[in-house]
């Protein structure tokens, strides 16, 4: 993988793979799961509408999904334009015209802050591909809740499908390197107060980027701290009780370790107590 591109060929695809395809000018990309036999496992928004906001913007904005129209549909695929949450497409519909790019772990900050464009890599640690494969699955069947464009994107199904991370607090943005990026960007631009400390051009770029860089830097899900490793069963059993957030069953996940921690303790102290007497 090069510094400014992590761009690949379909013969270097290996099931388990984090694949994902820029789009609209590289506007943003679009992530999902590659599970061999030229399928891929992504989450996306009803109508394609994956950068959506709500408004009247939206209309401007193109599908994500299949590139076929609805009257030609995808011979592998079908109709695909209007199916929304986890889906499974054909790698051609996948791409939808873009180039085939991978999505890379394990990386040192160096790298990390090499690539100043987020939602290419990130320093944590991906599982085996048969678990990843697994949690892909499992959420094509139960879906991944509600989409949202910050904190429940298809990077975000896909970062979680490849670690098994959720984020247990509703206060900061979800595991998407777009979205951290776009965040970290706005903050440097309007909230710095450094950017008072200097009047020059080159030194406001400076500032700027600067605090750009450590604001994805710790944003990133391989540096984090809350962030917990979430079964994809106890994920679907919450949103099947009515929880839909993720951050919100990584909570629910995270109060039932520390109880069951509690009552542990509580055993083996008790425990203690009765073999001393």
């Amino acid at each position: 993988m090069g510094v400014l591109s992590n761009k690949i060929g379909r013969d270097k695809l290996k099931p388990g793979d984090h694949i994902y395809s820029w789009r609209h000018a590289y506007l943003y990309a679009h992530h999902g799961i590659y599970v061999g036999k030229e399928s891929v496992i992504h989450f996306t928004r009803g109508g394609g509408q994956e950068i959506g906001t709500g408004t009247v913007l939206d209309r401007l904005l193109v599908s994500s999904s299949a590139s076929h129209p609805t009257d030609n549909p995808c011979p592998k695929c079908g109709d695909q334009s209007k199916v929304d949450g986890v889906i499974s497409s054909c790698l051609d519909c996948f791409l939808s015209g873009g180039a085939l790019y991978l999505f890379e772990y394990s990386v040192n900050p160096a790298v990390f802050l090499a690539k100043p464009r987020g939602g290419t890599c990130t320093l944590a640690m991906s599982d085996p591909p048969e678990d990843v494969i697994h949690r892909a699955s499992y959420l094509l069947q139960n879906g991944f809740g509600i989409y949202h464009i910050f904190n429940n994107n298809c990077e975000d199904f896909a970062i979680y499908c490849k670690t098994g991370l959720l984020v247990f607090t509703s206060i900061s943005v979800g595991r998407s390197g777009q979205a951290a990026s776009l965040l970290a960007a706005t903050s440097a631009i309007l909230s710095s107060p450094l950017r008072f400390l200097t009047t020059s051009v080159s030194g406001l770029a400076a500032v700027g980027y600067g605090m750009y860089c450590v604001s994805r830097l710790v944003s990133d899900m391989g540096v984090r701290r809350d962030v917990k490793k979430v079964p994809v069963e106890s994920l679907v059993s919450c949103s099947a009780s009515g929880v839909q957030e993720p951050e919100a069953v990584a909570e629910i996940v995270e109060s039932v370790v520390s109880c069951s921690a509690s009552v542990i303790n509580e055993s083996e102290g008790s425990t203690k107590m009765v073999k001393e007497e």
